[in-house]
């Protein structure tokens, strides 16, 4: 009889055991799920007081020049040690607005933003979607190979419907490349950057 009772004994206390890692586990996953929700939502807080401080920076810029030295600005700040060129669609050429990083990356022989032409700006444009660097060179980008491959870089479409009225090139070294939490940050901005950047060409346009 006693050896019945140890037996049962036993296998409750391995029961018991067995459901104590199953909970366990569960407690686990949860609590790596409420870790994650944690960062997601801390990440979108991120996004929407960067975005709100970069509304709120534009909105006092009267003319394209101050409008991309105030966005070039905003957008180093969120992307340290960044290059940052803004491309403009034009009917057969394009413009192109400069903001460099205080620490400007030197190539062999030509920097990211030469290496553009009408027809290749023009692709971009009508792409409306972050391109890498191999998205660029699949579409034909022509230069210094060895000088590109030394830097991490990207395109983000001033758009969101059809072709784009232009693009931000950003880019610095490959040994810090640019992160998805970044290009986020920027991405949540384009739209309204977009419709700025449209005004301030009507503008410009009455005023000729």
């Amino acid at each position: 009889m006693d050896h019945k009772r140890q037996e049962k004994l036993r296998l409750l206390v391995s029961k018991l055991n067995k459901e104590r890692k199953k909970q366990a586990k569960k407690i686990d996953i949860l609590c790596n799920d409420l870790i994650a929700a944690q960062r997601y939502f801390i990440e979108k807080l991120k996004t929407i007081s960067f975005t709100a401080n970069f509304y709120e920076a534009i909105v006092g810029t009267t003319d394209l020049s101050s409008l991309f030295y105030t966005a070039g600005k905003l957008i180093k700040e969120e992307i340290p040690d960044a290059n940052i060129a803004f491309f403009l669609r034009q009917q057969d050429n394009f413009e192109l607005h400069l903001f460099e990083s205080d620490h400007p990356i030197t190539l062999e022989k030509q920097r990211p933003e030469n290496c553009f032409t009408s027809e290749w700006v023009d692709n971009i444009c009508k792409t409306n979607k972050i391109c890498t660097l191999d998205d660029m060179f699949a579409m034909g980008l022509q230069g210094n190979l060895i000088g590109l491959n030394k830097i991490s870089a990207v395109t983000i479409p001033l758009g969101q419907f059809g072709p784009s009225l232009g693009f931000i090139l950003i880019y610095r070294s490959s040994q810090n490349k640019l992160t998805p939490d970044e290009l986020n940050n920027i991405s949540a901005v384009t739209r309204g950057l977009s419709r700025a950047i449209q005004a301030r060409q009507v503008l410009l346009h009455s005023a000729d």
